[in-house]
């Protein structure tokens, strides 16, 4: 393999895509937007016509998309930096999605949840 002279071709990551299963776009807006506060913004129209869903807050972009024979994603997964862990935690506990606690990583608090679809997330303290 040739060598690169600079470190890294990746500047940062645009967007995390998560598989929800065909009609699943009213529960990810209630998990995405009710419950984490994102925004959902408009689809291209090219694109809108495949269904899912596109959200955002300042510096986190989530698209879900559909997949016909969907099969949630158990160890594949996106962490998010989150501020007030401890209240998110007890937020989404509360509103019934599983929270993982986890300390395997020295230094790093974090815990585990599954969106809507049994997807699994990770949560960053900030």
């Amino acid at each position: 393999m040739k060598q690169i002279p600079h470190r890294s071709w990746l500047l940062a990551l645009d967007h995390v895509q998560l598989a929800i299963p065909a009609g699943g776009e009213d529960r990810s807006r209630e998990f995405w937007v009710g419950l984490l506060g994102l925004t959902e913004v408009a689809k291209p129209p090219t694109l809108a016509t495949r269904g899912g869903a596109w959200f955002e807050a300042p510096g986190v972009v989530v698209h879900v998309g559909v997949e016909a024979d969907f099969v949630p994603a158990a160890k594949a997964h996106p962490a998010f930096r989150a501020r007030h862990l401890d209240a998110l935690a007890a937020h989404l506990a509360n509103a019934g999605f599983p929270v993982r606690w986890d300390d395997e990583i020295p230094g790093t608090r974090r815990f585990h949840t599954v969106d809507p679809f049994g997807n699994r997330l990770e949560i960053i303290s900030s």
